[in-house]
């Protein structure tokens, strides 16, 4: 790949420092994913992966095509879960340079808009644990770098892999419509673009990605729309207070996330684009603002009904990196560096947390002590009251919790998910009459359980808890329970190796 600022042609003469500092993060991201602990939503998508389907209730099936790539070459692990994660950062990474040296050749944009992008909390993060939103910005970046290809060649060739990269991404998430979307309302504004429409490799583009997501609506068709449903119905309507208190969250979620300097960049960067746009009709700039502006104002309207996970809008930032990176003047350039060290700085933070935590944060102020923190000690105990108990598996109402002991408990201890959306899934059910024990959270388990019958443990017996250094993660109750003919839905789920 040649790139102005990627300058390897005589690799013998000089080392590119951008493509060396590249490689060496993701080496360190590979070694991250390697030894911090699965997370519930990882494992449950894992489990998707011992099950595979043109569908699954929460989204489509690219996540669990990744963790099954990815634990083919490097094992039934936390690293061959997250394989694939580092490795199509890396390739999305060189992919977005690519596209701004396309869209604004001679500016030397591509390597700080790929800097930028790997410096945000969402690639720190992303790049080490496994969720739909891996494939999605992969593929979503893929499909800019195709159109951007065929915006700088003019060759039309490149819509038809346009076509494949956004059918990908839209079997990882269903917010990959909003790319569709924006090409859409590119090729239709902008008189440079609309020369496309004239050409049959962007309409063979088109029914490439639609016939690539056309098992997903087949799965919907006879699961009873249930995917659709579910992801189509999250809106709903909140007092002006709560409207408020969601959009604060979102926006400072977004500024932390991004984190504050990139954040800036990428919204001055993004204005500029706009500002390209009105006064030269520029294609390039108008292409970025296309994949940023529909997705920001419907998060944004979003967040006046119901929360928006921060997560979300992570697919405006790749556009918005550019942006930042070939658009802004120099008395904004100067913030490069800097938003850079603090980026990456933030992400080292995180990383230092997740592995080592120095610091003895509670729960409510450390999100990898919530989600990463005491899954191997919890699941040991766990094995020593199933033996206590003489008891045959192991269940579980919470998806990701039944999901997380599925992957960490001995082979010899079946594991039992009970939840209405494991009818979904073509798993085996649960032998009767079988004795087992029942572990809810306690922060979760307001209410009876689920599990017909279930009859608590008193006692220290019944408690458990999940720590990290002495730091309580989360409390667990654990209660007796044996199946039975015409229990809710419920599965035996897979285990490693198995």
């Amino acid at each position: 790949m040649e790139l102005r600022g990627f300058r390897h042609p005589g690799l013998a003469r000089q080392v590119n420092p951008w493509l060396v500092a590249l490689l060496a993060l993701t080496g360190l991201r590979l070694v991250l994913a390697a030894i911090l602990p699965l997370s519930p939503d990882e494992a449950y998508y894992w489990v998707w992966s011992r099950n595979l389907q043109a569908g699954y209730l929460d989204h489509p099936p690219m996540v669990a095509i990744f963790i099954w790539l990815g634990t083919a070459l490097a094992g039934e692990n936390a690293l061959g879960v997250r394989f694939l994660g580092p490795v199509t950062l890396f390739i999305g990474s060189l992919m977005l340079a690519r596209s701004a040296e396309d869209l604004f050749p001679g500016r030397g944009a591509g390597p700080w808009a790929a800097a930028l992008m790997n410096a945000t909390l969402f690639a720190a993060l992303g790049a080490v644990t496994m969720t739909p939103d891996t494939p999605l910005l992969f593929f979503w970046v893929a499909t800019l770098w195709a159109v951007a290809r065929a915006h700088h060649t003019d060759d039309a060739r490149w819509w038809l892999l346009a076509g494949i990269f956004a059918g990908g991404a839209l079997l990882s998430k269903y917010t990959a419509a909003l790319l569709g979307f924006g090409l859409v309302l590119w090729l239709l504004l902008l008189p440079e673009a609309r020369r496309w429409l004239l050409r049959w490799q962007l309409w063979a583009g088109g029914a490439l990605a639609v016939a690539l997501f056309a098992p997903v609506i087949q799965w919907n068709a006879t699961h009873e729309w249930a995917s659709f449903a579910k992801q189509g119905g999250r809106t709903a309507a909140g007092g002006a207070g709560q409207s408020l208190r969601w959009l604060g969250e979102l926006l400072g979620g977004q500024v932390a996330l991004v984190t504050p300097l990139v954040f800036l960049l990428c919204v001055m960067g993004a204005i500029m684009a706009a500002r390209q746009v009105w006064r030269a009709r520029d294609a390039g700039a108008g292409l970025l603002l296309a994949l940023i502006v529909p997705g920001a104002a419907i998060f944004l309207w979003q967040a006046l009904g119901s929360r928006v996970q921060g997560n979300w809008p992570a697919i405006l930032y790749p556009s918005a990196a550019i942006t930042a990176a070939a658009l802004l003047p120099a008395s904004w350039l100067r913030l490069r560096v800097p938003a850079l060290a603090l980026g990456f700085a933030m992400a080292g933070a995180a990383y230092l947390q997740a592995t080592a935590a120095p610091l003895p944060l509670p729960r409510r102020q450390d999100p990898t002590l919530a989600r990463l923190g005491g899954w191997d000690g919890l699941a040991a105990d766990l094995a020593r009251a199933a033996e206590r108990e003489g008891v045959a598996f192991i269940a579980a109402e919470e998806y990701g919790l039944a999901s997380g002991m599925a992957f960490r408990l001995p082979p010899e201890l079946r594991v039992v998910a009970m939840d209405p959306r494991w009818r979904f899934f073509t798993l085996p059910k649960p032998p009767e009459n079988a004795p087992g024990l029942l572990i809810r959270s306690e922060r979760r388990g307001e209410g009876p359980p689920v599990w017909p019958g279930a009859t608590p443990i008193e006692g220290d017996a019944g408690r458990l808890i999940r720590a990290r250094r002495g730091q309580e993660a989360e409390a667990y109750r654990l209660f007796r329970v044996t199946t039975a003919p015409g229990q809710p839905p419920s599965a035996v789920l897979p285990r490693p190796g198995r």
